[in-house]
Parts: structure tokens; sequence; C-alpha cells
């Protein structure tokens, strides 16, 4: 895509932001939603998004390059927000035993359809589709999200290694409620254990949420 570059521009009729940097996270399943709305508040967590939903669609040469390689191309759409983004294996691998960390390009961008028919042409079609309902907040840190999916409820802390630990120790996570799973492999383990014939991680072929 021509006019993206690290921490550059992406000129499509607007000039959209395309961010690039290492991404460290840790998700941790929830079985008090409302607990953790609650300590979010106490910890002093701003809000940045209401609960919203959210569509994703994961793209892939029909032999799964992407996937093979480690890498993920992704347009979300949350809300009337439209992103594409590209997501890489970290060089070192030094946190990813504990913590999730990859390389990721971000940009918004305004037609979501049309990226998706370039993708196509280019011999990049969709593989797996994912939703749920997201709800964010931030501090100067880091980054806080819940996530109401078809398979359970889960957070996602975005920061520093040492703030994570420390948020997950204010919130009373145990260690085994963590996971660096994708949702794509979190979904496979559940089809597993449900034996589901479900292909995608909608509410259509996966069920309800449960009301966070």
């Amino acid at each position: 895509m021509p006019g993206i570059a690290q921490g550059g521009w992406l000129g499509c009729g607007h000039i959209l932001h395309a961010m690039h940097g290492a991404e460290i996270e840790l998700k941790f399943s929830v079985e008090d939603a409302a607990g953790l709305r609650a300590a979010a508040e106490r910890l002093g967590f701003r809000m940045v998004t209401e609960r919203t939903f959210e569509e994703n669609t994961l793209y892939d040469t029909e032999d799964r390059q992407l996937r093979a390689q480690k890498q993920i191309l992704r347009v979300r759409h949350y809300g009337e927000r439209c992103t594409v983004t590209h997501k890489r294996s970290s060089e070192s691998s030094e946190l990813d035993l504990r913590y999730k960390t990859r390389i990721e390009t971000e940009s918004v961008v305004e037609d979501g359809e049309a990226l998706a028919e370039i993708f196509t042409r280019l011999g990049y079609g969709p593989v797996f589709r994912y939703e749920k309902f997201r709800t964010e907040w931030e501090t100067d840190q880091g980054h806080l999200v819940l996530d109401e999916t078809p398979i359970g409820v889960w957070a996602e802390l975005e920061g520093p290694t040492a703030w994570i630990d420390e948020m997950l120790l204010h919130m009373g996570v145990l260690d085994e409620q963590t996971s660096t799973e994708s949702y794509g492999k979190l979904f496979l383990a559940w089809k597993e254990r449900t034996g589901s014939p479900a292909e995608n991680l909608t509410f259509e072929e996966a069920g309800s949420v449960v009301a966070a």
C-alpha cells in the first residue's frame, strides 16, 4: 500500500494515521465482569469506548502462508471505525513465555469493503471471522479491554510488562486465568471441548454472548 511507513501516514481521500510498534499484552478470563468494571474505575482507568460491537475478518492465502509465518492480516469494523492491521511475531522471544509480544502495523481505512476486494484480488481471501462486544479503558501507562465473545468473557491488558503484572495483582487475577492465545486458538479449543460444528467465532454460528 503506497504511503504506509513506520510511524507514517496513509493517504486515502483523507490523511489517516498508520501506527507501527511492539504490542505487549496478556489475556485473562473474566467471571465477574461487573467486578472488573469496578476495578477499572478504582484503579483510575479512563473510559475510551463504551460497549461496542466489533467484527473481524482474517485474510490469508488458500495454503495459509501467513499463518505458517505467524503473521495475520485483519480488517476490523468497530462501531463506525474500520481498520486494517498486520501483525507478526517479535524477533525477541524473551517475553513470549508469559506475554504475547508482536509487531503491529495498523491504519484507519475509509472503505473496508474496497480493501477486502483488493486483498481478494491479490490472493488473500477471508479465512476466519470473529465477533465480540468490546469495552475499552486506558491509563497513561496502558490499555484495558473487556471482550464479550460467543464463547466467554475475556479481558486484555496491553502495556509495559511491569504495569501488566501490577494491574493483575490489583485485580486479583490468578496466573491460571491468564493466556497468550489468540481468539482463533481459544475458539479451536472450545470446538474441541464442545464438538461444535461452527467454523467462525460469530454469534450466529457459536452461540449467544453471556451478558457482561
